[in-house]
């Protein structure tokens, strides 16, 4: 188990690489340069100039690319264009409002969706299972900021029940919550549905059936045991999705969290900022998925036997 965990760390290492490389790229291409930004259309060019080269924008990429690695590796992540402070200090500061968002959403997804995916599957083709699968298909279609914009005209602008913006209260979290966790749950749902299905063909749940066991006792220790692997797994993966699915929320709602963030460094070519931002998200949604793989681990022995071997 534990050559597995550091296996799977290990690859971390050629991912952030592929990423960080990735990120200096497509931030060459972004048009405008950060002096510009920084010092206004009004500046002199020299002053344009002299900062830009201060800054290494006019360095060719594998160069950038270099650098980048080489100050990494001595914790040196930069230093934001904007606010001229370690990159880190604004992630730090603003990344409990994006976990809140993103753990909120998971929460309520579960809670939403398992539950309403297994009435759905023990009332097969019953008007419950038809309401079920009929909402959840139109909440999987539904895009996301659309969903918060109605939401927002709904329960902000007209009725006046809800705040549209900020992190102030509990209330400030019940509308972007709702808009993150809504097409997720619909999705858990029709997988929790599905898999519930084909558990009820099983032969051991025929057995049990053949027993006399109750059919509580039938659905909860033989069919609801074996259909959770692949819904917790689901589930973990949705995590990492709405880690990143928070950065157009998160603008929809005005909140301060890393993707309002990295979205004012785009527009600042705030270079060092962005990079940093992708790279805590991508440590983010890969630490998730390892923790995902032991928790799966840890319920199947199937899959435990195979990593002790």
């Amino acid at each position: 188990m534990y050559r597995y965990v550091i296996r799977r760390l290990l690859t971390l290492i050629p991912i952030l690489l592929g990423i960080i490389f990735l990120v200096l790229f497509i931030m060459s291409f972004t048009p405008g340069d950060p002096a510009s930004l920084l010092l206004g259309q009004d500046a002199p060019e020299e002053a344009i100039v002299q900062l830009n080269t201060e800054l290494g924008y006019y360095d060719p990429l594998l160069v950038k690319y270099a650098k980048y690695i080489w100050n990494a590796l001595h914790g040196d992540f930069g230093l934001s264009y904007r606010t001229q402070k370690p990159v880190f200090s604004e992630i730090i500061i603003r990344f409990p409002v994006t976990l809140k968002l993103a753990f909120y959403s998971v929460i309520l997804t579960a809670i939403i969706g398992i539950p309403l995916g297994i009435i759905s599957a023990v009332k097969k083709y019953k008007p419950i299972d038809m309401v079920c699968t009929s909402c959840a298909m139109v909440f999987a279609s539904l895009p996301r900021f659309w969903l918060g914009l109605l939401l927002i005209l709904l329960f902000s602008v007209e009725l006046k029940l809800l705040p549209s913006n900020g992190v102030g209260t509990w209330k400030h979290f019940v509308l972007p919550v709702f808009t993150l966790a809504a097409p997720t749950a619909a999705n858990i749902l029709r997988l929790t549905r599905s898999t519930m299905l084909e558990t009820i063909r099983q032969d051991y749940v025929r057995t049990a059936r053949a027993k006399g066991a109750s059919e509580r006792l039938i659905i909860f220790r033989h069919e609801l045991k074996n259909a959770l692997l692949p819904v917790i797994t689901s589930l973990g993966v949705e995590f990492g999705v709405l880690l990143g699915g928070a950065i157009l929320i998160e603008t929809v709602f005005s909140m301060p969290g890393i993707s309002t963030l990295m979205i004012t460094s785009i527009r600042m070519k705030d270079t060092p900022q962005v990079t940093a931002s992708i790279i805590f998200f991508a440590i983010l949604v890969c630490i998730t998925m390892l923790l995902v793989d032991l928790i799966y681990a840890l319920i199947d022995p199937r899959i435990r036997s195979k990593y002790i071997k």
